[in-house]
């Protein structure tokens, strides 16, 4: 089940934060995929250590990328819904299921910015761990 920009389930924080965890494979999967496929010093000659690791630091920029994008997306698309909802809230301020699904509305919005949180860290634990294994091989480009 590959997930990429736009697939995030917006509406349902379960669904959202179930595609994330697919998403983010790349990311748990790290340190299995240096030890398997940047070799150690005595071997070496048998694979091209700069060519693997320039492809696995791409491939999880791009995830990276992809997730940001994702969670961005749909911050922007509940705080639309929340904006809307707040809208309507002053024009029928007694109305008890408009206040409970603005409410609904806001913490779904609270979860998904804490999710750009959960985002750094792994993202910054990856990049350590990229950069522990691969330095000597091959340097990524300085980001602005």
């Amino acid at each position: 089940m590959a997930a990429h920009a736009g697939t995030l389930n917006c509406e349902d924080f379960s669904m959202f934060q179930e595609v994330l965890k697919v998403m983010r494979t790349i990311d748990d999967r790290i340190v299995h995929a240096l030890n398997t496929t940047v070799p150690t010093v005595s071997f070496s000659g048998k694979v091209d250590a700069t060519q693997t690791c320039k492809q696995l630091y791409e491939s999880m920029m791009e995830a990276h990328l992809s997730r940001d994008k994702s969670i961005k997306a749909c911050i922007a698309q509940t705080s639309d819904v929340v904006g809307q909802l707040r809208e309507e809230r002053t024009k029928d301020s007694d109305n008890l299921a408009l206040i409970k699904q603005l409410r609904k509305e806001q913490t779904k919005l609270k979860l998904m910015q804490s999710e750009l949180n959960v985002e750094e860290v792994v993202n910054d634990r990856s990049l350590k761990v990229f950069s522990e294994r691969c330095r000597i091989h091959y340097t990524p480009p300085k980001v602005k």
